[in-house]
């Protein structure tokens, strides 16, 4: 049993009792439920739908287990040699983080 769900313009492929990072999610708390309901396949009970582009009655349910938090940080380095120029930046992406309760296909 899994599906495959869009957020942040990302899509996962997840089964319950997955814990995912997605892109982060505004005005959610720790422990709060949220829906999903982007859902672009699921299969479940070898029953396997697909939809043109989200089915409709799909729902991921999943509980916020960390509601913010950052990945490392990825270093941006520019430099032309014999140009005395070199230009250093540094970015950390917010995250989400959510353990899948269940996948229902209504």
């Amino acid at each position: 049993m899994y599906a495959v769900i869009e957020t942040g313009g990302k899509q996962y492929k997840v089964a319950t009792g997955d814990v995912i990072k997605v892109e982060k999610l505004d005005e959610v708390k720790d422990g709060q439920v949220v829906d999903m309901k982007k859902v672009l396949m699921c299969f479940v009970d070898n029953k396997l739908a697909v939809g043109k582009p989200h089915l409709q009655n799909a729902v991921v349910k999943a509980e916020v287990t960390t509601s913010l938090a950052r990945h490392k940080k990825v270093k941006i380095i520019k430099f032309n040699r014999r140009k005395h120029h070199m230009k250093q930046q540094g970015h950390r992406q917010s995250y989400t983080e959510l353990k899948i309760k269940s996948i229902e296909l209504g």
